[in-house]
């Protein structure tokens, strides 16, 4: 049987947010729906996984940015429309998590 997921595991969550405090320099106080990728992916661990972490433990591999486990990302992206504050009707691609899965 399928074993129940737990709140830890790779999901998506969302979350209202302004505009401007999204980061990319657009000047307007609208809100929207901001959806995210949260959560381990230590369950979804391959062979690959398993052997890199043990030869990065063994000293075999040393590197600070090489990722042992996936990942945890959008597979699909939302786009994202509002109007900033010149009253002009603004779309963003590839802003919003459509959904989430454990990438590596």
């Amino acid at each position: 049987h399928k074993k129940a997921k737990s709140s830890r595991d790779c999901h998506l969550e969302k979350k209202e947010m302004r505009v401007r405090d999204l980061g990319l320099g657009y000047d307007s106080d609208e809100i929207v729906l901001f959806r995210y990728c949260v959560g381990t992916c230590y369950s979804s661990r391959k062979n690959y996984d398993v052997a890199l972490k043990a030869l990065m433990s063994n000293g075999r591999i040393s590197s600070k940015k090489v990722s042992s486990q996936p990942c945890c990302r959008p597979t699909r992206y939302e786009t994202v429309s509002f109007m900033d504050a010149q009253t002009t009707w603004q779309t963003i691609k590839w802003l919003s998590a459509a959904n989430c899965s454990c990438v590596g």
